[in-house]
């Protein structure tokens, strides 16, 4: 990946309000490869403590779309054509990580997998709580 790309990606990133309300970090950054961080808030879990499924089918789509992103040389914008998500697990734990792979990157349709964790606030548990095959394409 070339720094141009890694700064477009890094900064479109920071723009985000979204990811800036959920407190969101960038963990890496690569071609085919992208992993975000986001602690646990009050508003994203369930009673009994656990992430909410809406907010991790929302880093799966947010993650998986930087995932595609990060597949094409030039600047472009994707949008989901189709996420489905297999949650594992309750996610009890203090962050969500997403990790997610661009498995087929076509010149317009990229699929991705995206694996969802929780880590514990020292990040030296992590719990593997969701799966996701995603489907993006390139409109830019």
């Amino acid at each position: 990946m070339t720094p141009e790309k890694r700064k477009l990606i890094t900064d479109s990133f920071n723009r985000s309000e979204t990811l800036q309300f959920y407190k969101a970090e960038l963990l890496e950054v690569d071609t085919d490869f992208i992993s975000m961080k986001i602690p646990k808030m009050d508003l994203m879990t369930r009673k009994a403590g656990m992430f909410n499924g809406a907010m991790i089918a929302s880093l799966v789509d947010v993650s998986s779309g930087y995932a595609a992103v990060s597949h094409y040389e030039e600047d472009c914008y994707v949008v989901t054509v189709e996420l489905k998500v297999n949650y594992l697990r309750p996610a009890i734990g203090d962050a969500l990580v997403s990790k997610s792979y661009v498995i087929k990157g076509g010149a317009k349709i990229s699929v991705i997998r995206t694996e969802i964790y929780v880590v514990d606030e020292n990040g030296t548990s992590e719990s593997h709580v969701a799966t996701s095959l995603v489907t993006m394409m390139k409109i830019k």
